[in-house]
């Protein structure tokens, strides 16, 4: 993800300058290599030491993370960057992640800083959705986010932790105009895609529009998140494995994921549909008639979440993004819905708009 997020930098935007900072110093030179710019640099950094990190921000208007599991980054390195008193985009994908850094939005605001959390596919394109389809109507009662990924779409240890530890315990919900927790991977909904990707069984999992939404669009009475894998027996693993209690720490997800991925090479992969999908619903009224507004993309997964960190970062070191603070994409005064959507449209991003009436 954070691979596709250099690339596009390089490729379709004017920044002076990009670090590519992570441990794996001989990955970061070779993805340099590959772009042949002398706009890049690499660095090696240590992410769990604070000065490390420190000492590699230095010099940088912004600094973009696609680090995970961000439920074990995600507030160190916010922590950081407000040291350093920059501004910052990721991709956060954890729903406790995120609300443990809107934590510190009193503290960003005080220094100034821009924190935007959760600027990827799901969350970040589904956000921006969300709000451009709030934007749209005169009254929004329900918005539901569905997405579906396939495990031959993405090969990461991260991805890995992360599945397991969106399926483990409880996800945070907004029903009824309320905050709750639901059991996670309960709720199992078969959710029509754009094709390739067709009909993917999904469930209430730990995902940050929840956490995000209802607290930048006032009056929604629902937000609802759900999604699977395209495998859908991969769904029953981690339902599985956490109903075993074999990913209630961290050390446990851990010691599981890397066993999963050295063998996810043998598990069957639908060849078909190695492509991830999002759609976006929007319940509400214009003009005092109900509608259904709905938002569908199917992509790769590195495209639809390394191209919005781009897109993120790109317009935060311009200037077009500016609400101090820790926020979502959605916020008031944070990612301009058409100003983004227009980016992703020139990288080839297609979205496809539906609209029904609804009985009143």
């Amino acid at each position: 993800m954070g691979s596709e997020a250099v690339r596009d930098l390089i490729k379709n935007t004017d920044v002076e300058a990009v670090t590519i900072a992570g441990r794996n110093l001989e990955a970061a030179e070779r993805l340099a290599c590959t772009l042949r710019s002398e706009r890049v640099a690499v660095s090696k950094v240590d992410a769990t030491d604070r000065a490390d990190l420190f000492k590699v921000m230095q010099g940088h208007t912004v600094v973009a993370s696609a680090l995970g599991p961000f439920y074990r980054f995600e507030r160190p390195l916010v922590e950081a960057v407000l040291e350093a008193g920059l501004s910052y985009v990721s991709i956060c994908d954890d729903h406790d992640a995120t609300a443990s850094v809107l934590e510190l939005d009193d503290l960003a605001r005080q220094k100034g800083c821009k924190i935007l959390t959760g600027l990827g596919w799901t969350p970040g394109l589904s956000n921006i959705l969300a709000r451009k389809g709030y934007d749209e109507l005169s009254e929004v009662k329900s918005i539901r986010v569905y997405w579906a990924g396939s495990a031959g779409d993405a090969k990461g240890l991260a991805v890995i932790l992360h599945t397991l530890h969106i399926f483990t315990g409880t996800a945070t919900s907004f029903q009824n105009g309320s905050f709750c927790e639901v059991k996670a991977g309960s709720g199992e909904e078969a959710v029509e895609f754009l094709p390739p990707l067709g009909k993917i069984n999904t469930y209430h999992l730990g995902h940050p529009e929840p956490v995000t939404l209802p607290r930048y669009l006032p009056g929604v009475r629902e937000v609802l998140l759900k999604g699977g894998l395209v495998e859908n027996y991969l769904n029953g693993l981690a339902k599985l494995v956490a109903a075993l209690h074999l990913t209630n720490s961290a050390r446990k997800k851990m010691r599981l994921g890397k066993l999963l991925k050295r063998l996810l090479s043998l598990f069957p992969v639908d060849q078909q549909r190695c492509l991830s999908g999002l759609r976006v619903e929007i319940t509400g009224r214009r003009g005092g008639k109900a509608v259904k507004v709905s938002y569908g993309v199917v992509d790769h997964m590195n495209r639809l979440t390394g191209i919005p960190l781009s897109i993120g970062a790109y317009l935060m070191a311009k200037g077009e993004i500016e609400r101090l603070g820790v926020y979502g994409p959605e916020a008031e005064g944070a990612v301009n819905p058409h100003r983004f959507l227009e980016e992703l449209a020139r990288r080839g991003v297609k979205i496809v708009r539906r609209e029904e009436p609804l009985e009143s």
